[in-house]
């Protein structure tokens, strides 16, 4: 062993307690006054943010603290607690159900720690101080286990806050779903519930499928960045509702580059309507798309879904005349309808096409001929956006 290795092992021996320290050592925890500790305690954590001003009343916090310095004076004096200490639930689960942050809390309890080594180093003598240093170790692991089992009361709370929270909430979103006709007194029971104001237009969005995955992270977000975002299934669909931004924003943004469906509604009262109008958008989108299906973009594809279920194919009639047509003539008449249909303007198809604007005019007066539906007539075109969505 080495000189270095020989100093550390001497001084490893001497940071533990020795036989004959624990009567002094017991006189000097009995020399700490618990209210000359809890004063010091709270000139303290008034000052801490989170804390000024306190929460919960002064008087509260006054009895945890002494409560909680004789605990750890108790705690010193067995050598370190064995268990479970009883303040420290208190204490942990009142500072949360009062709505301390974690940061602060931890800060105010650091203060135990201070105070009481402050009060201890100032009750023992130049004699004593190799006798503290030898108990440095038994205070820190001593404050050490309070301050985690605090934690682990606070965060365990929080997590009961939480599940009652959800529950709550999700029993007011139920009965909104639920009752296709709400009175206007139970929407405003609801919006009180969920923390909304009753004339708050909303964002609603849905998800489907493997696209639930994507919607769960996309919530799990906004909620990190400190927004709230409230959610309720419908069988297999995944229906997600936040109070709708006044200006486009991140969320918005992000809403936009998935694969959901979303409508705004105007009101709480309108979210049932809403998020069953943003699943069938969900339902409708394509294998090969990658981005959200508005009202604006799908409404067609609703539309062409609703007639082809009740047996009414849109567009047999048309199908059937452009079969007379050779297969390239087919493909340019079918395109030259298609640009038209999306912004009504032939100047604006030719250039999209690379042709002259004649050509596109003559290639929609064919396909008028030879179907019968004029592109260029408003109720006709209706026929084919539809058809084609």
């Amino acid at each position: 062993m080495d000189e270095h290795d020989g100093f550390a092992g001497t001084r490893q021996l001497r940071d533990r307690p020795e036989p004959g320290d624990e009567r002094r050592w017991l006189e000097l925890l009995d020399a700490l006054d618990l209210d000359e500790l809890t004063e010091r305690f709270m000139t303290r954590v008034v000052t801490v943010s989170g804390y000024d001003p306190a929460p919960i009343p002064v008087s509260e916090l006054r009895r945890t603290g002494r409560l909680s310095f004789s605990t750890l004076i108790e705690g010193l004096r067995a050598g370190g607690f064995d268990g479970p200490v009883a303040v420290s639930t208190e204490v942990g689960v009142s500072r949360a159900r009062a709505g301390i942050p974690l940061e602060a809390l931890m800060t105010a309890i650091r203060h135990d720690f201070n105070v009481l080594w402050e009060v201890l180093t100032r009750v023992a003598s130049q004699d004593d101080a190799e006798l503290v240093i030898r108990h440095t170790g038994i205070v820190l692991s001593t404050v050490d286990e309070y301050v985690s089992q605090v934690q682990q009361a606070y965060t365990a709370e929080l997590a009961r806050m939480r599940a009652e929270e959800f529950s709550v909430h999700a029993g007011l979103i139920a009965s909104l779903f639920d009752d296709p006709d709400p009175t206007g007194e139970r929407l405003s029971t609801i919006a009180a519930g969920l923390g909304l104001d009753v004339d708050s237009p909303l964002l609603v969005i849905a998800a489907t499928g493997d696209d639930v995955r994507a919607l769960r992270v996309l919530i799990s977000d906004h909620a990190r960045a400190g927004g709230t975002m409230f959610t309720h299934h419908l069988g297999e669909v995944l229906i997600a509702f936040t109070v709708a931004p006044e200006s486009p924003g991140e969320l918005t943004r992000r809403v936009a580059e998935a694969r959901v469906g979303y409508v705004r509604a105007e009101s709480i009262g309108a979210l049932r309507r809403s998020a069953l109008t943003a699943r069938d958008l969900a339902d409708v989108i394509g294998p090969d798309e990658t981005s959200a299906m508005t009202w604006r973009r799908g409404w067609a594809r609703l539309a062409a879904r609703s007639l082809n279920a009740a047996g009414n194919p849109i567009l047999a009639d048309v199908e059937s005349a452009l079969a007379h047509c050779g297969p390239v003539e087919r493909e340019r008449l079918i395109e030259a309808v298609r640009v038209y249909l999306a912004s009504g303007s032939i100047g604006d198809s030719a250039a999209a096409l690379f042709c002259h604007r004649n050509t596109v005019a003559n290639r929609l007066r064919r396909f008028a001929e030879l179907t019968g539906v004029d592109p260029m007539i408003p109720a006709e075109a209706a026929r084919l956006v539809v058809g084609w969505a």
